[in-house]
């Protein structure tokens, strides 16, 4: 299996705003492999410049679970470039797509998942740009795995301290119009478990959550197409808000 390759091919299309078909019509591939794909994505990010920024999780709805059929959410790595602190250029992505997001700060390394809450520094509303690589937003796990879960951009609001945020509204508009409403409640029951969960799995990735680092939890709603030219503001219910603007 040509890992390198099919890495490239991801880091390509994306450079390039292009969609392509599922890496797996060509070359089918398990889970562990398509890991190791993102991985090396990752990887020619880092020789490029980037840095590691946290991580993000997806399938933390258990509808989206049902879905595509797993029991288990999966994740996706984040690196500063792919941070939006006030604005997104949507003609360098394919299809951008934004969900409203509950992130965690990190304050300290996390050395085990039954400690990460204590590792909190902070907590914020957030928001996700989702951009599959993929034509038409269609996908199997292995391959939306390998596309880093779809990341894009991301950003957030102003920190709080770490609170109890199981059942928090939060709401998007677009250009001062509602277009989708939630709850914190949608990720995993709380959003302290996708956390949890996030720590896991770094640990199993032989990795750690480091200082620094955001963990975005995982969608709230469904994701709405993000249009150029629009402004655009999460909000959540003690936590204030985030704005972003397209161009």
């Amino acid at each position: 299996m040509d890992v390198n390759g099919l890495a490239a091919t991801l880091d390509e299309a994306a450079r390039d705003v292009r969609a392509i078909p599922k890496l797996t019509d060509g070359t089918p591939f398990d889970v562990a492999t398509a890991y190791a794909v993102q991985r090396a994505g990752i990887e020619r990010r880092r020789r490029r410049g980037e840095r590691l920024a946290g991580v993000k999780m997806g399938f933390t709805s258990r509808a989206k679970m049902v879905q595509m059929g797993v029991d288990d959410v999966i994740w996706g790595l984040l690196t500063d470039r792919m941070l939006a602190e006030s604005s997104v250029d949507v003609a360098r992505l394919i299809h951008p797509r934004i969900e409203p997001e509950i992130a965690f700060l990190i304050g300290r390394e996390v050395r085990s998942a039954a400690e990460v809450e204590t590792a909190v520094a902070g907590v914020a509303v957030g928001f996700e740009v989702l951009d599959s690589r993929y034509a038409d937003f269609s996908f199997t796990l292995p391959d939306v795995i390998a596309d880093n879960a779809s990341a894009a951009r991301f950003g957030f609001g102003a920190w709080h301290a770490p609170r109890d945020v199981s059942n928090a509204g939060l709401l998007v508009e677009i250009d001062g119009r509602p277009v989708q409403t939630g709850s914190s409640a949608a990720i995993l029951g709380d959003p302290a478990r996708s956390l949890r969960a996030a720590a896991r799995l770094a640990l199993g990735a032989g990795m750690k959550l480091e200082p620094g680092w955001i963990v975005l939890a995982g969608a709230a709603t469904a994701a709405v197409p993000l249009p150029k030219d629009a402004h655009v503001r999460v909000t959540g219910a003690g936590l204030g808000s985030v704005e972003v603007t397209t161009t």
